[in-house]
């Protein structure tokens, strides 16, 4: 079964739209969607430099952007083949990209949506200076106690030892000169402590907007965030994109649900690399594609001509 998946903030480095350019359609699609989002995403994405895109506001569109972009470029008719991809799953923000793919959102719906979203953590993460670490290793359950001494929230749940702590700069530092034995910490590039309470202000924000999105059902298996579940009806899929900006991420539950649905093979959209790299480490024998660059396309293709549900398979 195959798999498509797309990564959240922190995975955008400069220039990585370039190469896409040269894709037939794509130079053209991302300027419908720059006039969409009120973004020059082309600029962002192979001019800006790593302080100008981590803007939470510039981020999120921009990977909404290249996702939907490398996606469509998988198949000369990315509607119609649908129906061969088994599931799709993204980590925070691409989990919009997911809802593109799987058919709940339509393209200009995800960017006017994603553009308000970035707005809305943006605003939030700008109340309070905050940010996220991720911690790598250590026993979880001290690493868990040692979070919650700090007054940090574990925002992320990655698997294979991977917890994501997130709250105010001042407990970041305490908690980094206090860590938790054998673990490593890593600061990571993005501006505020997403999936806290602290960004409930940008769940308000969102949750005044919904009622007006005219959304459809999931037509692929549409693995959530929250909790690792299949959710069947479009309205509730953006009714967890909204809950999920102030609720964890558990990619860890995300990652057993693809097991369980049996899952062979997991394509990440770019930019690609962090979602393939936890799925090797904790779904052995799944084989996996990081989509960096057109120059992946032929691999992708081939994967999809082996994993992929037949043409003609019922939707």
């Amino acid at each position: 079964m195959l798999v498509i998946v797309a990564p959240g903030q922190g995975a955008q480095t400069p220039g990585f739209l370039a190469p896409w350019l040269e894709v037939d359609g794509v130079a053209d699609r991302l300027h419908w969607w720059s006039a969409v989002a009120g973004l020059d995403l082309v600029h962002y994405g192979t001019e800006a430099d790593a302080d100008t895109i981590k803007d939470t506001a510039v981020a999120q569109p921009l990977l909404v952007a290249a996702g939907m972009a490398a996606a469509g470029a998988l198949h000369a008719h990315p509607g119609a083949q649908r129906h061969r991809v088994g599931a799709v799953a993204g980590h925070s923000v691409g989990e919009i990209t997911a809802a593109a793919f799987a058919g709940v959102l339509k393209p200009e719906q995800a960017m006017a949506f994603v553009r308000q979203r970035g707005l809305a953590m943006a605003g939030a993460a700008a109340e309070t200076a905050t940010g996220m670490c991720a911690v790598l290793g250590g026993d979880p359950d001290e690493v868990a106690a040692k979070i919650a001494e700090h007054g940090l929230t574990a925002a992320n749940n990655n698997g294979g030892g991977q917890i994501v702590a997130a709250g105010t700069l001042e407990q970041l530092d305490a908690f980094k000169a206090d860590p938790p034995a054998k673990a490593r910490i890593i600061s990571l590039a993005v501006a505020g402590a997403f999936h806290t309470p602290h960004m409930a202000a940008g769940v308000d924000r969102l949750s005044r907007l919904v009622p007006g999105i005219s959304v459809c059902d999931p037509q692929i298996a549409y693995v959530s965030n929250a909790d690792g579940k299949t959710v069947d009806g479009g309205a509730e899929v953006v009714s967890r994109l909204v809950s999920q900006v102030a609720n964890p991420v558990r990619w860890d539950l995300c990652m057993d649900a693809l097991e369980r649905l049996g899952a062979t093979c997991v394509i990440e959209v770019p930019p690609a690399g962090t979602l393939t790299n936890l799925v090797k480490r904790n779904l052995k024998g799944v084989a996996t594609l990081a989509l960096k660059t057109p120059d992946d396309l032929d691999k992708a293709r081939e994967l999809i001509a082996e994993h992929a549900a037949p043409e003609g398979t019922p939707s």
